[in-house]
């Protein structure tokens, strides 16, 4: 019961973190600038692997199986900072990213935690092999780390309704791609949305009030987000739709693989 309480409390951190550092242009408006923000990012930074090191050593301390699980996540996350080494390396369609589809499927599999860890180390490795460190990193962290963390949902739902292995488990996880794809290009435009000129009525305004302010951003994102969201929509529900039952059975494969291995090690 107490570590259920923990792994809860750890999800409302990871979710007030988040909120509090994006959304605080509107909840916030007279304290957001350039410079605040250039103030905050190493905070920020520091605050995000401080939190995942904690689910680290939180999630290797619950048995032997976490920790093989903990270290093939550390693969994943290598292996999906050299996908997005290859996006920038080999632009494809604007807006579009392979990242997202190892990052839904581990959260989906393995839980809300893991799959926090899996979004944000991966934006946070990434960005150190491609040059990408800036201002808006913690944003990309902690994004993507909802991303895998809210894939844990999905999973509960499936398994209520006993969806596992049906075509409606693909759909579910394609619309969910689909869903995150605009999702996440419109919750990081908010972090740098209040510092950047705009078109005529849809800009920052400090002495506007919470309403207003989300109806100028409104206009803005249609402007200049959406084409580009939507072809990264588009292609996770692409990858996932064609590669989510053949990955789910590798990681099925070597959760099974390592529980074996276990429950030997515990008779012996």
């Amino acid at each position: 019961m107490k570590r259920r309480i923990k792994r809860i409390l750890i999800d409302l951190i990871v979710l007030a973190l988040g909120f509090l550092g994006l959304l605080s242009p509107f909840i916030f408006p007279q304290a957001n600038s350039a410079a605040t923000q250039g103030a905050t990012f190493p905070i920020m930074i520091s605050l995000i692997i401080v939190l995942c090191l904690f689910i680290v050593l939180f999630e290797a301390q619950t048995s032997l199986i976490d920790n093989k699980i903990m270290a093939f996540l550390g693969v994943l996350i290598a292996i999906n900072a050299g996908l997005r080494f290859l996006e920038n390396a080999i632009p494809g369609p604007a807006g579009f990213s392979p990242v997202f589809f190892l990052i839904i499927l581990t959260g989906y599999f393995f839980g809300s935690r893991l799959g926090f860890l899996m979004g944000a180390m991966t934006l946070f490795v990434s960005a150190l092999i491609t040059g990408g460190v800036g201002p808006w990193l913690p944003g990309q962290m902690i994004t993507a780390g909802w991303v895998g963390q809210s894939a844990a949902l999905l999973k509960a739902t499936v398994d209520i309704f006993k969806w596992e292995g049906r075509p409606i488990e693909l759909i579910l996880l394609s619309g969910f791609g689909a869903f995150w794809g605009f999702l996440f290009g419109a919750i990081m435009n908010l972090w740098f949305w209040p510092f950047l000129g705009a078109g005529q009525g849809q800009g920052f305004l400090q002495s506007a009030g919470f309403s207003q302010n989300v109806q100028r951003y409104t206009a803005y994102y249609l402007a200049t987000s959406l084409i580009w969201d939507a072809s990264r929509a588009v292609g996770n529900v692409i990858i996932l739709a064609a590669l989510s039952r053949p990955v789910l059975k590798i990681l099925s494969r070597f959760k099974l693989r390592f529980s074996f291995q276990h429950r030997e090690q515990s008779t012996t």
